[in-house]
C-alpha cells in the first residue's frame, strides 16, 4: 500500500516551454487564422492537443503551410535552411525558439566559421539535433556515446563540442571526458549547453530517487528531458522508474508492495497533469510532501515582431 509521495521540484515547464505555448496562444489571438505550427511546439501531447483544439495547425513541414500565412517554428529550433525556404515562400515567421537552443546554434556558427570540426553530442533524429546540425552540416560530427566517440575521426587539427540541451548531465561528462582524452585541445561553450532546468529535475529526482520504491515521471515518450529522469532515477536508486503520459498510465502491478512513490515531470508536461497523479495517490491514503532541491525564476522575452503586431492589434 503506497503511504507516501515525494512530489520532486523543480519539475514541469520551464522558461523555454512557458514563452513558446505563450507564443502560440497570443500569435492565435493576433493573426488572421489558421496560424501553422512546424513541428510539434513541445514535445507533449496534451499542449499540442489543447493548441490544437485552440486553432493552430500542427504541419512536419513548410511545404504544407500555404504562401503568406503565419509560422510558429517550434521551442527546439530550426536549421538555416528551413528559415530561408519560409522566406521564400513568404510566411510570417514568428520563431519560439528557445534562447538556449539558439545559443548553441551560434556557438556552432561561429566554430564553423573558424573552420572547426565540431563534435554535437546528441541524440539522433531529435528535433533539436537535426536543427543544430542544419547550422553546419559539413563541420558538425554527430556522438551519441562513448563508442561513437571511439570510432570518431576528423580532417582537421581543430575540434570543439557543443550538447543538445536536455542531456543526462552525467553521461555527456563521461562523453566529454572521452572527447578530451581523444582530443587534447578540444575547444568548448564557455558555459554549459545542458539548459538549467533539465539540470535542475535531474537534481530534484537524484535525491528523491534513494527514497522510493517508484518513480513516476510524467511526459511524453518522445521528449528527451523527460525520459532523461527516468534513467537518472533508475541509475539513482529506484527500484523501479517509469515515464507515463498522464494518470491513465499508472499499472496497477506497478503498484504491489510499494509504499512510497516518487513523481516529477519533464520540462513541457503541464502542472494539471502531475496533480492528478497526486490526487490518484492521495484518494488511496497517501501523504504527499514536496521535495525541494532549488527555485528557479527564470523569464524569456517574447519575440519582438510578435510583441510589435500585439500591440497593433486593436483593443476588444
Amino acid at each position: 500500500m503506497v503511504e507516501k509521495v515525494i512530489l520532486a521540484a523543480p519539475r514541469g515547464f520551464c522558461a523555454g516551454v512557458v514563452r513558446a505555448i505563450d507564443i502560440v496562444n497570443i500569435a492565435l489571438q493576433t493573426y488572421p487564422k489558421p496560424v501553422y505550427v512546424r513541428k510539434e511546439i513541445v514535445h507533449n501531447q496534451h499542449v499540442v492537443q489543447e493548441l490544437r483544439e485552440k486553432g493552430a495547425i500542427f504541419v512536419e513541414e513548410l511545404e504544407e503551410v500555404p504562401s503568406g500565412k503565419t509560422v510558429i517554428f517550434s521551442a527546439h529550433g530550426v536549421s538555416p535552411a528551413v528559415r530561408e525556404d519560409a522566406r521564400l515562400r513568404n510566411l510570417n515567421v514568428i520563431d519560439a525558439t528557445c534562447p538556449l537552443v539558439t545559443k548553441v546554434h551560434l556557438e556552432a556558427g561561429r566554430y564553423a566559421k573558424k573552420d572547426y570540426t565540431i563534435v554535437l553530442i546528441g541524440h539522433q533524429g531529435h528535433d533539436e539535433v537535426v536543427g543544430t546540425m542544419g547550422v553546419a552540416p559539413e563541420n558538425i560530427r554527430l556522438v551519441e556515446d562513448i563508442d561513437d566517440v571511439e570510432s570518431l575521426t576528423v580532417d582537421t587539427p581543430k575540434v570543439a563540442y557543443i550538447t543538445q540541451t536536455t542531456l543526462s548531465l552525467n553521461d555527456t561528462r563521461q562523453i566529454i571526458e572521452a572527447l578530451r582524452a581523444k582530443f587534447p585541445h578540444i575547444e568548448g561553450p564557455a558555459a554549459d549547453d545542458i539548459c538549467y532546468a533539465t539540470q535542475n529535475r535531474q537534481m530534484a529526482v537524484r535525491q528523491m530517487a534513494g527514497q522510493t520504491d517508484l518513480v513516476l515521471v510524467v511526459g511524453s515518450t518522445n521528449s528527451s528531458n523527460s525520459n532523461r529522469l527516468v534513467e537518472e532515477a533508475e541509475k539513482c536508486g529506484a527500484k523501479q522508474a517509469y515515464l507515463i503520459d498522464d494518470v491513465e498510465g499508472i499499472r496497477p502491478e506497478w503498484l504491489q508492495e510499494v509504499r512510497t512513490v516518487g513523481i516529477s515531470s519533464g520540462a513541457s508536461a503541464p502542472e494539471n497533469l502531475v496533480k492528478e497523479v497526486v490526487q490518484f495517490f492521495r484518494a488511496k491514503g497517501a501523504k504527499v510532501e514536496e521535495l525541494v532541491t532549488t527555485t528557479e525564476n527564470v523569464q524569456f522575452n517574447l519575440p519582438k515582431n510578435l510583441v510589435r503586431d500585439m500591440q497593433a492589434v486593436p483593443a476588444s
